[in-house]
Parts: C-alpha cells; sequence; structure tokens
C-alpha cells in the first residue's frame, strides 16, 4: 500500500495514478473480505459493496476523462 500512495502521488503519467488509485480500492476490498471472515460476520458487507461500487464508477470517470471524453453528458445533442 505505501508502493502504491508513491505511485498515486508521483506517477509518471495520469494513467498510472488512475490504476494506482484502483489497486488501492482492490487491496481496500480485500482487507475488509479478510476482516470480515477473521471475525465471522457479515456486519462489513455494506461497506464493502460501498468501495466497490465507487471504485469501479471512479475507475470508469477516470478512464473517460484521459480518454478525452465528456464524463457528464447532459443529453443535448445539438
Amino acid at each position: 500500500m505505501f508502493f502504491l500512495l508513491i505511485r498515486l502521488v508521483k506517477g509518471p503519467s495520469m494513467a498510472d495514478r488512475v490504476v494506482a488509485l484502483d489497486t488501492i480500492g482492490i487491496n481496500l476490498i480485500g482487507f475488509i473480505g479478510l476482516l470480515m471472515i477473521m471475525q465471522n460476520t457479515i456486519l462489513y458487507a455494506e461497506a464493502l459493496l460501498i468501495i466497490a461500487i465507487l471504485a469501479f464508477i471512479s475507475t470508469l470517470s477516470f478512464a473517460k476523462f484521459l480518454e478525452g471524453g465528456i464524463v457528464i453528458d447532459s443529453g443535448n445533442s445539438d
């Protein structure tokens, strides 16, 4: 996680920073999953799902932004 934070801050390109952010999200999901298994509970399931959804949406948004497209379309196709 420490090296991912370094890559997130100093990454040579924006794509490297996006990949580091996505990997941090995946590691966080895995850590919470292991914590749920070790404690034998489903107490953190909602937090796990919210983090997974936010990580997925942010990765898609950053990818669309880096591609040069419009992230949020207003619906006006004039």
